[in-house]
């Protein structure tokens, strides 16, 4: 089974990443962490060079 939500918005990622935070706070909750993938492959595939 695939279960998915999917809306297009007229903005930019980090423009869309910000409104989500705002809204999350507004209900209560937040964002914990934060993962950066392509800089934690980088750096994982420089390690091992």
């Amino acid at each position: 089974m695939d279960y998915k939500y999917k809306k297009k918005i007229n903005l930019s990622f980090n423009e869309a990443v910000s409104r989500v935070k705002e809204e999350l706070k507004k209900e209560g909750f937040g964002v914990l962490t934060e993962i950066n993938v392509k800089e934690t492959l980088k750096k994982k595939i420089d390690n091992i060079r």
